[in-house]
C-alpha cells in the first residue's frame, strides 16, 4: 500500500502540522515534474507523515522539477553541501563516485522486482558501502524494478538489433553494456528524455514502466522490448540523502522523527512503490497499444552472454581498486537470491 496520494499544487509543496508552529523547514528537492508517481504518492504524503509524527515541529517544502536550480548529476552535492536539505538522485548520476553500490547496476544483477532489489541493495549497503555515503544522512537506498527498452518503429530482439541506434542510459554499467553490443549510447537525466526523443537525439530509451507517463513514452515510442526470466537487464540505485550537519543539528526526537521514516524497511516500501508504479506504466502502455516484445529463451542468452565482459571488467577494476571484486559480486547475487525466494 502507497503511503498516501495527494493533489499536485503550485510549487513549492508545503506539508507541515498546524497543530505546532515548525521549528525546522526542510527543503526536499527532485528532478521528476509534480504531476509524476513519485510526487503524488511518495513525496507528499512522506512529508505530510514527517510533519504529522513531530506534531507541527517539522515543515517540509518538496520542490519537484529542479526547481531550486542546478541539473539532476548535481542533486546529491546540493545534499552534501548544504544547498538543500534533502534529495532523491541516482547514485549513476555521478559515475564513479558509489563504485561498490554499482554492481547492482549490472547487467542481470538485480532481481525481477523494485522491492527484491531494494531490500539486498540496503543489506548491501550497510555491509560494503557505508563509507560512499559518509557526506550525507541515507534516507533510503533502493531499486527500481525491471528495465525494459522502448523505440521508435524498430522491435529489438537481439543485442545485433541495437547496433547503431542511439539510445538514452542512465548509468555508467548499461552505458558500457549497450556501448559494447554496438549501440550508441547517450547519458540523458530522465527529465531531457522527452525532448531527446521528440527531436531524434536519440531513438529509444532504457527505462522502467514506472517512468510511462511521466515523460509520455507511450505518445514518444511505439515499441517496448521487455526481458523474461528472474533478474533484469538493469537497475538504477537511488539515493534519498540528507544534509549531515542539518540532521545533526536536530534534537534527539526529531532525529527519531526522520529515523522513523527512513532506512532499510522505507527502502523496501519505495521499491514496492515502484512495483506498484510498473502496473500504471504498463496499463498506458497496453492503453496506446504498443507492441510488446518479450525476450526469452535463446534471446535472453545472448543478451546475457553480450553483456558479460562489462560483469568481469567491473569485478577486474574493484579487485584492482583494492577491493575483492568477486565476493562483492557474490554478496550482490546472493542476496538477491534471497530475496527473490
Amino acid at each position: 500500500m502507497l503511503l498516501g496520494a495527494g493533489a499536485a499544487l503550485a510549487a513549492p509543496h508545503v506539508v507541515t502540522s498546524a497543530r505546532a508552529q515548525a521549528q525546522v523547514t526542510l527543503k526536499l528537492h527532485h528532478f521528476l515534474p509534480a504531476a509524476s508517481n513519485a510526487q503524488r504518492d511518495w513525496f507528499l504524503p512522506w512529508a505530510e507523515k514527517v510533519g504529522k509524527e513531530s506534531a507541527g515541529r517539522i515543515k517540509v517544502e518538496v520542490y519537484p522539477s529542479m526547481q531550486l536550480g542546478g541539473r539532476p548529476p548535481q542533486l546529491f552535492d546540493q545534499a552534501k553541501d548544504g544547498v538543500v536539505d534533502i534529495v532523491w538522485t541516482l547514485a549513476g548520476n555521478t559515475p564513479g563516485r558509489f563504485p561498490r553500490l554499482e554492481v547492482f547496476e549490472l547487467p542481470f544483477v538485480s532481481g525481477a522486482t523494485g522491492e527484491i532489489s531494494s531490500r539486498a541493495v540496503w543489506d548491501y549497503y550497510e555491509a560494503n558501502s557505508k563509507d560512499e555515503l559518509k557526506d550525507i544522512k541515507p534516507l533510503a537506498v533502493f531499486c527500481h524494478g525491471k528495465g525494459n527498452i522502448y523505440t521508435k518503429d524498430k522491435v529489438i530482439k537481439t543485442p545485433d538489433d541495437l547496433k547503431n541506434v542511439k539510445i538514452r542510459v542512465p548509468s555508467r554499467p548499461i552505458n558500457d553494456s549497450l556501448q559494447l553490443i554496438g549501440a550508441s549510447p547517450q547519458g540523458i537525466p530522465a527529465p531531457g528524455v522527452p525532448e531527446a526523443l521528440a527531436k531524434g537525439v536519440v531513438d529509444g530509451v532504457v527505462m522502467p514502466y514506472e517512468i510511462v507517463p511521466a515523460l509520455k513514452l507511450d505518445e514518444l515510442t511505439n515499441r517496448v522490448s521487455i526481458f523474461d526470466g528472474d533478474r533484469s537487464l538493469y537497475t538504477i540505485v537511488f539515493l534519498f540523502a540528507m544534509n549531515k550537519p542539518k540532521y545533526d543539528s536536530l534534537p534527539a526526537d526529531l532525529k527519531k522523527v526522520i529515523d522513523d521514516n527512513s532506512g532499510g524497511d522505507f527502502s523496501r516500501q519505495l521499491g514496492r512503490y515502484f512495483d506498484e508504479w510498473d502496473k500504471i506504466g504498463k496499463a498506458a502502455v497496453e492503453k496506446a497499444k504498443m507492441p510488446e516484445h518479450h525476450i526469452s529463451g535463446a534471446e535472453l542468452d545472448a543478451w546475457k552472454k553480450a553483456t558479460d565482459p562489462v560483469v568481469k571488467a567491473w569485478v577486474e577494476t574493484r579487485t584492482k581498486a583494492g577491493d575483492n571484486g568477486a565476493d562483492l559480486l557474490a554478496q550482490a547475487q546472493k542476496l538477491i537470491a534471497k530475496y527473490s525466494a
